[in-house]
């Protein structure tokens, strides 16, 4: 399928720390679900986005760090290459990492908005890290953010440590059926679901 009839501009967006020991060659074999995808032959060739002004998929040797700002045209099945990219990466990841990943619809205009068509646009927060644990501090973390920022609009930050105190209990018993269950010998998948926001979502640049 070419490229230009694709019916999604895919961003993928985040950051992972990486181990110490990880070079390059190991960074361009785990990426290579999206790389290929995008019909690259190395990760030098793919990290460059579909958009000039994102920086695309960056290393930085020195403090082990991923960066991915990066747009590719395509379909539904570059969900497919998501879940691998998940777990190669839950492979050479120091820290648990969210990665915000953006399917929009290239083929939603906005004369079709205003007749009140609803368009494809979908997005994916995905989650990363070298064990359960790295991968559920992420997500706590994340939600804690998240409901705080809500309620402060009506409470006191101050007034609000017996909501973070339940929702980490919530993870902590998550965690607790983790480790009795046998899932706690398979590697993490890595994808942590999706969600819909309220009205059409911008395809960000960062």
């Amino acid at each position: 399928m070419s490229s230009y009839n694709a019916p999604f501009e895919i961003h993928v967006h985040g950051q992972v720390q990486l181990r110490g020991d990880v070079q390059f060659d190991q960074l361009q074999e785990a990426l290579k679900p999206l790389w290929h995808y995008a019909g690259a032959r190395s990760l030098a060739d793919g990290a460059t986005s579909a958009y000039d002004e994102e920086p695309g998929i960056k290393f930085d040797p020195k403090e082990h760090l991923l960066q991915m700002c990066w747009t590719v045209r395509g379909d539904e099945d570059f969900r497919q290459s998501l879940d691998e990219m998940c777990m190669n990466l839950n492979e050479i990841s120091e820290l648990g990492a969210a990665i915000e990943v953006t399917f929009y619809d290239a083929e939603f205009d906005e004369e079709e908005e205003d007749r009140g068509a609803e368009s494809r646009d979908d997005f994916l927060m995905l989650f990363v890290g070298p064990n359960p644990a790295a991968i559920m501090q992420v997500q706590r973390d994340l939600l804690v953010q998240d409901v705080v920022n809500m309620m402060e609009r009506h409470f006191d930050g101050s007034e609000l440590g017996g909501v973070v105190a339940e929702i980490d209990k919530l993870f902590s018993q998550r965690f607790d059926d983790l480790v009795n269950s046998l899932e706690i010998g398979r590697p993490p998948r890595g994808s942590g679901g999706s969600g819909h926001g309220g009205g059409r979502r911008p395809r960000h640049l960062h």
